[in-house]
């Protein structure tokens, strides 16, 4: 991987998965089972700058590039998606967006307090009718004076509850279709109060907290158990002026950019749980004994582990050229695309195969590999489904060839 990596890139990698050894492995088991956000973690994260990797050090950030930050997404992943995703999601879809197509007093207001991991950041776009159809989002932004009413629901939101700050869309001019989407900052406070008072991360007392907007339950779900997801709902919620992101009409089309970054990342925490996987049942398989002799021997299981090395690598090549396509100014949508459909179904397939490996074990808590799988299928789906990916991928590759 060096054509990607310099240095720089390899301190991180280095100093990432020392960290994610030593304080994610040894507790997220236990916060599997218990679905425990795991806060602890989160305030060492944000004091080794893994909240603001890609942000300027003038914003509070790490001032590292975003093939550092998916690095980091990979390290995190290979351990534990739940705090992998907690990184991605904050960074991505909660702080990206005002860095991006925020004013600067939006962005002196609330990336400093995001990317210095002081509260974590979410976004607002999924709705119970408007999931893979963003388009048809049904919450509405209604003009008064100095500001917006904002009505409706999202669901299946990462920080709904822990986090403080989102960006979430609401339909500002219905008969604009898609142009008539709007994006807003709104900010409610943590439903944990005193464990954040308690930790100093998490709450912070500076930021214009919007009346009307509050987390619903929390989902109780398959695979990433420790991240906080729930329902994120806006109840004649006034949002000022100030806090409308870009320009009005435009929150679909800045939303849709947003997603083209994030899913080079989910493809990072996807190739990261595959790696995981992979690590783990090639361990596995040099120590556990059959018929006299490791069960690496076995050409069986050595056919798997090829296979499975295999699809690692291509999904690593994919989703670092992805990175450094952005990096570079190029255009990247399509090889986004390609980055997470491929490595969100190769961790399908890995952590599948890591678990038959370990046989009767692999189904069983004692080892992570069923945690690991339980993780993988939601890459399948989120930030856009697999069949969303390959219709992205089919429009992108006709539209080249139409040229």
């Amino acid at each position: 991987m060096e054509r990607y990596f310099d240095e720089n890139h390899l301190m991180i990698r280095d100093m990432v998965r020392d960290f994610a050894q030593n304080e994610i492995a040894p507790v997220a088991g236990e916060l599997d089972q218990t679905s425990e956000f795991p806060w602890e973690n989160v305030k060492k994260m944000g004091e080794l700058g893994l909240l603001g990797v890609p942000w300027g050090e003038e914003l509070g950030g790490a001032g590292m590039d975003g093939i550092s930050y998916m690095i980091a997404i990979h390290e995190l992943a290979k351990v534990d998606a739940s705090h992998a995703i907690t990184v991605s999601a904050h960074t991505t879809l909660g702080t990206s967006p005002i860095v991006n197509f925020g004013t600067e007093e939006q962005k002196e207001r609330f990336v400093p307090v995001l990317a210095s991991g002081t509260v974590l950041g979410g976004f607002g776009l999924t709705e119970p009718g408007a999931g893979s159809d963003a388009g048809g989002t049904a919450t509405t932004a209604t003009k008064t004076d100095g500001g917006w009413i904002l009505n409706g629901s999202k669901i299946f939101i990462t920080h709904a509850g822990v986090g403080e700050v989102f960006v979430a869309t609401a339909v500002t001019d219905r008969e604009k279709g898609n142009k008539g989407i709007t994006s807003f900052i709104v900010a409610k406070p943590t439903v944990d109060l005193e464990k954040a008072r308690e930790l100093g991360v998490g709450h912070s007392d500076d930021l214009p907290f919007t009346e009307g907007v509050r987390a619903g339950k929390k989902e109780d779900k398959m695979g990433w158990r420790a991240s906080d997801t729930r329902e994120l709902v806006l109840e004649n919620a006034f949002v000022p002026d100030n806090q409308v992101l870009g320009e009005v009409g435009m929150g679909f089309i800045n939303f849709m950019k947003t997603l083209d970054a994030g899913r080079i990342g989910i493809g990072a925490l996807s190739l990261g749980i595959a790696e995981g996987a992979f690590e783990q049942a090639a361990r596995y398989a040099a120590e556990r004994r059959q018929f006299g002799k490791p069960i690496s021997e076995f050409q069986g299981i050595q056919f798997m582990l090829a296979d499975m090395a295999t699809e690692i690598e291509a999904a690593k090549h994919l989703v670092y050229n992805a990175a450094w396509l952005k990096e570079q100014g190029r255009p990247y949508a399509k090889e986004a695309s390609m980055a997470k459909l491929f490595a969100s179904e190769v961790a399908m397939r890995v952590t599948t195969k890591a678990v038959q490996i370990h046989g009767g074990y692999g189904y069983t808590k004692e080892y992570p590999v069923e945690r690991m799988m339980r993780d993988a299928k939601i890459c399948e789906i989120g930030e856009g489904t697999s069949e969303i990916q390959r219709l992205v991928i089919a429009r992108s590759l006709l539209r080249e060839l139409s040229h």
